[in-house]
Parts: structure tokens; sequence; C-alpha cells
């Protein structure tokens, strides 16, 4: 299969509706016959990351790609920021739960993979979606960023494909792994700080104390959770609410004021206008100013939490406002 150069945008588009519904239908053909042929349940969180050579790229790619969307990782031993992004896009496979796969290809074993797709250095980040293939970035790219793709990534595939995803069976690999153990000590005890922190109202306390987990554990869920929590509180602690709404009001432009708007929006529970404040100004601004409120809605959603309906609504709109 020889990929074709297309960017995000170009995947939206395919050229026309025609091309989507077949993929949709192929996508739906594959699911039924793996029903037919006993497949279709619950995968093991263990099958989310795999390693895959040029004999196995058209079963564990191409076909796979008609069900979930493949993200393939281009590296190699020696590369050392591939020894930075690799391990992120496998923990992002596993907290994505299922939305996306990832296939990671060792360049140095498959030369032809690596030719086929026109990789010109390592890393180098690509996806297959029903078939499609598509260059998402290169090198070893910022988490918030990589994020954005991947958010970007699994919509597209779900809007114009139909691809929902996996189902994950969680404790597929209980058995094999044993016990989970407790977080460390000090986590305990760092977290536990925080949470006295945001009690006693000292955010910047709270946002310390996370951060300091983080920078150990940079995939800790609490911790993450709870930054976002301490750094929104933080911003409306003792802001003129009136003063914030009237400016906002008065001036639809002013990004800092609609961004500054949405944080009081949602700490006053107003979760919905929170969102729907932030996408129209993503879809009236470009270039810095629509970066600054995207990451914000993107920070918004953390604090919500990814399963939250109204997170995956505000999703799916702010998708379709970017492409």
């Amino acid at each position: 299969m020889q990929p074709r150069n297309m960017s995000m945008s170009g995947v939206v588009d395919l050229a026309a509706v025609k091309a989507a519904q077949e993929a949709k239908t192929k996508a739906e053909q594959a699911r039924a016959e793996s029903a037919r042929q006993g497949g279709g349940g619950a995968v093991p969180p263990a099958s989310l990351v795999t390693d895959v050579n040029e004999a196995g790229f058209e079963r564990d790619v191409l076909q796979r790609s008609t069900e979930v969307p493949v993200v393939i990782d281009f590296w190699a031993e020696w590369c050392e920021p591939c020894k930075q992004l690799s391990p992120l896009l496998e923990r992002l496979a596993v907290e994505y739960n299922g939305r996306f796969v990832l296939a990671k290809v060792d360049v140095d074993a498959n030369q032809m993979l690596m030719q086929q797709f026109g990789v010109q250095g390592i890393p180098a980040v690509f996806a297959v979606v029903a078939g499609q293939a598509l260059p998402l970035f290169q090198g070893a790219a910022p988490e918030a960023q990589i994020r954005q793709t991947l958010d970007q990534l699994v919509q597209v595939a779900e809007e114009r494909f139909g691809l929902t995803g996996l189902v994950v069976d969680t404790d597929a690999d209980e058995a094999e792994r044993g016990p989970v153990e407790e977080p460390a000590g000090p986590y305990d005890a760092a977290l536990g700080a925080a949470v006295q922190a945001l009690d006693a109202g000292d955010f910047a306390g709270a946002v310390q104390a996370y951060k300091s987990v983080l920078a150990e554990d940079p995939g800790n869920t609490e911790a993450k959770l709870g930054l976002a929590q301490a750094e929104l509180l933080s911003r409306v602690q003792g802001v003129d609410a009136q003063q914030v709404r009237r400016a906002a009001a008065e001036d639809p432009a002013d990004v800092q004021a609609q961004i500054a708007a949405a944080d009081l929006d949602l700490v006053g529970g107003h979760v919905d206008d929170a969102f729907g404040r932030l996408i129209e100004t993503v879809r009236r601004t470009a270039g810095e100013d629509r970066d600054a409120v995207r990451l914000r809605l993107l920070e918004l959603f953390e604090v919500v939490g990814a399963d939250d309906p109204r997170v995956m609504s505000a999703r799916t709109k702010l998708a379709r406002v970017l492409f």
C-alpha cells in the first residue's frame, strides 16, 4: 500500500462524501464479518500496542484500520527522541481506551515500510483510518499537542467513517499481571497535601503539590485532574465576576475576556455555557488566539472529565469547527 500525502483536513474532505461512505460501509462489513467468525468482543489492554513488521502490515494495520484508527510510530533503538515519544504514545494508547491502537515500526528492520510512507526522519508518526494513510507529526512533540492531534483523529474517524473504536476488557490482563500495587508513599503524601491545600483555599500550594507528583509520575490521573481544578480555582480567585462578564458581553472578539468568562461559567456549574463560549470563540479566531482558546478548552475538559457526556459532545463540536 502506497500511503497518500494527506493532512487532517484532507481526511475530513477525502474529496467527497462518496469516499467516506464507501469506507464506512467497508468498516461495517469488516465488523459484521468479525462477529460472524466469533470476534468483535472486548480486547485486552495489551493488544492496544503492537510491534508491526512488513509481513504483518496488511493484517495488523490495513485490516485493523477498518475497525479503529491505527497510529503508527516509526522508531529505532538508537534514536534518543524516540525514547521519549514512544513511551508517551504507549501510555496514551492505553489511556484512550480503544479509541485508537498503536502500531510500532522499527525502521531498521522495516526499511520498505519507511520508504513507502516517505519517512524522512524519526521519530515520525502517521495514522491509517479505513485504509487511508496520513501524516500526523514528526519529532518528540509536547504531550498537549499530541493529545490535540489524537483527539482530532478519533473525532474524524468516528464522524466520517463510523469508527467508534474497540471495547477494552480492563480486567483481561489481571491474571497475568497480578495485584496492582498502590502508588508509592510519597505520592500519597503529596496528593494528600494538595487536597488539604485545596480545602484551605491555598490554590497556589495545591498547584505546586500536584506538579511535584506529575514531575515524578506524568501519567498520574488523580494529580492531572487535581492540577486542572486547582489552576481553574486559582484563576477565578478574587476576580470581579460582573466586570469579567460585562467585558465578555461587550466585546465578543476579546479572546482573553471570553476565556475568563468561560472559567467563571465552569466554576458556577454552567458547563455547557463554558464549552459553547470557547467553541464559538475558536470558530471566530485564528493563529495564536485560536490556539490559546483551544488549549483552555482542553484544560476545562480535564476538569470535567473525559467520560462526561458534555465533554464528548463538546469534542465533537470542536472537531466540526476546526475542520
